[in-house]
């Protein structure tokens, strides 16, 4: 592929991918992370196999990075302290399962790291869609109707 045509393409993506995050609810942003972190472990398998170590560095490289810097730090113990401390134990144990797995070469760590990321992102995504479900879509600034606050992951 020719080079101008490769940089455009991955201009593409990157401005997709920003005008996404641009218009989403912080649910959906959440969700997102989930996706990058568990595409990411699919490239980190690929490069496993594939025995490219440099590319695996950086592909659980960015993984961690999501997980930490994306995932983790949005914790927010005030709203829930018993989920935000359980879902920040889970991620701690998650980038050390990766250093692991980036050190030995370890598959098995990498895909157990991938299931976990994928059952907490089908779980967002579920409630994401019951809470849509239960209120009317009127406007973007409907409080809820039963007086509770809408759920929220904490500070996106």
């Amino acid at each position: 592929m020719a080079a101008n045509i490769k940089n455009a393409l991955n201009a593409y993506g990157q401005s997709s991918v920003e005008l996404d995050v641009e218009h989403a609810s912080p649910h959906k942003l959440i969700c997102m992370l989930y996706e990058g972190a568990i595409k990411a472990l699919f490239m980190a398998r690929l490069h496993m196999q594939n025995r490219e170590i440099g590319p695996k560095g950086v592909a659980i490289s960015k993984a961690i990075a999501i997980i930490e810097e994306g995932l983790r730090t949005s914790l927010d113990a005030d709203k829930n302290t018993e989920i935000a401390a359980n879902l920040d134990a889970l991620y701690d144990y998650m980038s050390r399962r990766l250093l692991q797995a980036n050190f030995e070469n370890d598959v098995a760590a990498v895909e157990e790291v991938q299931t976990l990321l994928s059952q907490l992102k089908e779980s967002w995504e579920s409630i994401e869609k019951s809470s849509t479900e239960a209120s009317p879509a009127t406007t973007s600034e409907a409080q809820p109707q039963s007086g509770r606050q809408p759920l929220s992951y904490g500070r996106v």
